[in-house]
């Protein structure tokens, strides 16, 4: 008799968990967005270091050179990857557990992530401007660790450990300026193909 109880409450429990958390994160998604950004890294690496212009004068002096919008290019080619393959990924895994992807916890967990992430994106288009590059990289790592530590209240727990660590490797980025690519390669790199791992091997998705 108590073990039907606790089975009946371990199933209502899931239930709960499943109306109010969004579950069909897959580990893949992790995966390619940690192999997108640092493919990006790389390249943008190649133009930094390997251009006939220095393109951090560039930037600070307001000369946007092609090598300067080219690494504007590359950002956001890697967000825009990112994001479709989130969204591509989410999908399917929802689909084979017969879900729909635009749940009310989904909804949630993307206006929790807006807030930081639009700011950071504001406050990074003004460093440029003001010529303060060396602070863009650690500025998205902060305000994407940000967003995902409030991601987690409407989504898998772990997702905090990521933020925390993002927020930490920024903070660090922040102190070692002239590191910045590198570092943002660890974050937004790294960290991405590690925590994919993770939820693949413990959620097998």
């Amino acid at each position: 008799m108590e073990e039907k109880i606790q089975k009946e409450l371990s199933h209502i429990r899931a239930m709960m968990e499943r109306s109010t958390r969004f579950l069909s994160l897959s580990g893949w998604a992790g995966i390619l967005a940690g192999i997108y950004a640092l493919t990006g890294a790389f390249f943008a690496y190649k133009i930094i270091y390997r251009s006939d212009t220095i393109i951090y004068y560039d930037i600070t002096g307001g000369i946007f050179s092609k090598g300067a919008i080219t690494l504007l290019g590359i950002a956001l080619a890697v967000f825009l990857l990112t994001l479709a393959t989130a969204i591509y990924t989410s999908s399917a895994t929802a689909r084979k557990s017969g879900k729909t992807l635009w749940t009310p916890a989904a909804l949630k967990m993307l206006y929790n992530m807006a807030i930081p992430l639009l700011t950071g994106g504001i406050l990074s288009i003004i460093l440029i401007q003001k010529g303060t590059i060396g602070l863009v990289a650690p500025i998205t790592l902060i305000f994407y660790g940000f967003s995902l530590v409030l991601a987690a209240n409407y989504t898998y727990s772990n997702v905090k450990i990521l933020g925390i660590l993002e927020i930490i490797i920024g903070v660090i980025g922040a102190y070692y300026q002239g590191y910045g690519l590198y570092f943002w390669a660890l974050g937004f790199g790294v960290l991405h193909i590690v925590y994919g791992v993770f939820m693949y091997v413990k959620y097998k998705k």
